[in-house]
């Protein structure tokens, strides 16, 4: 996984000092080696990274444990990814409807320590990671604001490829425990969702954008508590 982040985050840099140097922004009232047949339809490919959490009841319950506990449970987002392709189809001058197809990593993380200080010196923790694996379905209405410029937004279906729970503890620096189990059961295999964001685009299709996704059904198959997915998106793209 660390391999996989460092690899993006060299390819970010690469693109981005590339694009800065080379290329010039999307210009629609001016020709440019993009634009030049502006009813085209194009595919791309999209990568980047997610931070995800839990929104509802169960993150107020886990919200609750955290407060009592003085500090030594923490909630925290769950880093991962999401790579996918995509097709832009132009509805009109400066819009247009880009539905994708996208792998995407979601879940939340909840960590904790044994809660007496005369310990402290052991380091002793626990942490325990929901991870979810999503297909997801996002078709998006985009417009131009500006040169390259633009937002977007619209629904997204989710599909639940995999689902697991790991657990972790040690102390002193060694893992006493890392155990993974699937917890399909109970949770529910459709996810919707509304996803919105900004981008930039340049004139060779290399493009930039950050995403929230907002999830509109709880994730319990079962109706027994009220959680919502909701990611943070970062990405890199290229329009062919």
């Amino acid at each position: 996984m660390k391999k996989i982040f460092l690899l993006i985050a060299v390819a970010v840099g690469l693109a981005a000092a590339s694009a800065e140097a080379q290329q010039q922004p999307v210009r629609y009232n001016k020709q440019s080696a993009y634009n030049n047949n502006p009813n085209q339809v194009r595919f791309g490919i999209r990568a980047g990274l997610n931070l995800a959490d839990w929104q509802g009841e169960t993150v107020q319950s886990m919200q609750d444990l955290v407060d009592m506990s003085g500090g030594y449970v923490s909630k925290e987002m769950r880093p991962g990814f999401h790579v996918g392709t995509y097709v832009s189809i132009p509805v009109a001058p400066g819009f247009e409807i880009e539905p994708g197809l996208q792998y995407s990593q979601k879940g939340t993380v909840l960590k904790g320590k044994i809660p007496l200080e005369q310990f402290d010196f052991l380091n002793a923790n626990v942490t325990l990671t929901n991870k979810a694996e999503y297909l997801d379905l996002p078709i998006l209405a985009k417009v131009y604001v500006g040169e390259g410029f633009h937002i977007f937004a619209g629904p997204q279906v989710s599909y639940l490829l995999s689902n697991k729970v790991s657990a972790e503890a040690g102390a002193f620096g060694f893992k006493a425990l890392n155990q993974e189990w699937d917890m399909n059961s109970g949770f529910r295999e459709f996810d919707v969702a509304l996803t919105g964001g900004l981008g930039y685009r340049f004139a060779s299709g290399f493009n930039l954008s950050a995403g929230y996704d907002y999830g509109l059904n709880s994730i319990d198959s079962n109706g027994n508590f009220d959680t919502y997915n909701h990611v943070i998106k970062a990405s890199v793209g290229f329009t062919f």
